[in-house]
């Protein structure tokens, strides 16, 4: 089997746990308060980083540790939003607006980067707008009153986790990547100890269904998924990484429907879709266009539940 073909079948493997990890973790809330478990979860992650890429944190640059502590700052802020949001939203909805941080990237980077962003891209960002629009607000309702408090904690999440994107790929464009994740998850890990007594009453009990979701997050979802995705994504073109990470809000839907029968209404479906659509149509269709460096640079890094 070619790397080639290796690097694909992890990131689609990699994408199936981000998707998957929404239900597990809005079940987990059930017995334990968001943040407390976010904690519980990155601690875990970033000890597992910690003891895989030790070797590379000898001798490490300011600009390394800086800019794996600047990406764990926005990748902490996603988290923090994403989670609680799960308690108020279904796992689907969260999945499809967690993944306008995709489309999302190319409009933040023309607004505070001055960046050029092709019309595929901004018809990407249109078309998950609409999308957005109908996943949110039930029909017969005029205005944004009636979105949910889930709805827009994962909006911010969104918008938290674009911004990790584009300084995932800023950073590593210029430092090694090992070492940046690392300390990224570290960061992480430490603000959402600090976090959580401060905004939260601390309560988790770790019952199977618990400790059960901090590993496939932990480790599957963070550590593991962080490690593969750095590997594979130097065997894979940027628009196939792009095509792989768009189909995390599908696996999402699927296990949300099977494991816990959430179901999305017709309009909801349709929003969910066009969502997907955008991303899609951002990704690679406005990913064609670009140089290569730019888009490395630019896109960086796909973020999930």
């Amino acid at each position: 089997m070619s790397r080639s073909l290796k690097a694909h079948l992890l990131l689609v493997f990699v994408t199936f746990v981000w998707g998957a990890t929404f239900v597990s973790i809005k079940e987990a809330l059930h017995e334990s308060t968001p943040l407390t478990f976010n904690a519980v979860r990155m601690v875990l992650a970033a000890l597992i980083l910690l003891a895989i890429f030790h070797k590379h944190l000898r001798n490490l640059s300011r600009s390394t540790v800086l800019g794996g502590m600047l990406v764990g700052v926005f990748l902490w802020l996603g988290y923090e939003f994403q989670t609680p949001g799960l308690q108020y939203t279904t796992a689907s909805k969260s999945a499809f607006l967690t993944g306008m941080s995709v489309v999302l990237v190319p409009l933040f980077l023309m607004i505070f980067w001055r960046r050029h962003v092709n019309r595929w891209s901004l018809l990407g960002v249109g078309v998950a707008l609409v999308g957005l629009y109908l996943l949110t607000i039930p029909a017969g309702e005029a205005g944004f009153s009636s979105v949910n408090k889930g709805d827009i904690l994962t909006m911010l999440c969104a918008v938290a986790f674009a911004f990790q994107i584009i300084f995932v790929g800023r950073v590593t464009h210029k430092n090694p990547f090992a070492p940046v994740v690392t300390i990224e998850a570290a960061t992480c890990a430490v603000l959402m100890i600090i976090s959580a007594p401060l905004l939260e009453r601390p309560h988790i009990v770790f019952s199977s269904q618990v400790v059960w979701a901090i590993l496939i997050t932990g480790i599957l979802g963070t550590a593991l998924g962080f490690g593969a995705q750095g590997w594979a994504q130097q065997f894979t073109p940027p628009t196939h990484t792009a095509l792989i990470f768009a189909l995390e809000p599908v696996f999402a839907l699927g296990a949300s429907y099977f494991l816990i029968g959430e179901r999305l209404g017709l309009r909801a479906g349709l929003g969910a879709a066009l969502i997907l659509a955008g991303v899609l149509l951002s990704e690679l269709r406005g990913a064609v266009q670009q140089p290569t460096a730019e888009l490395d640079e630019e896109t960086g890094d796909s973020q999930a539940g």
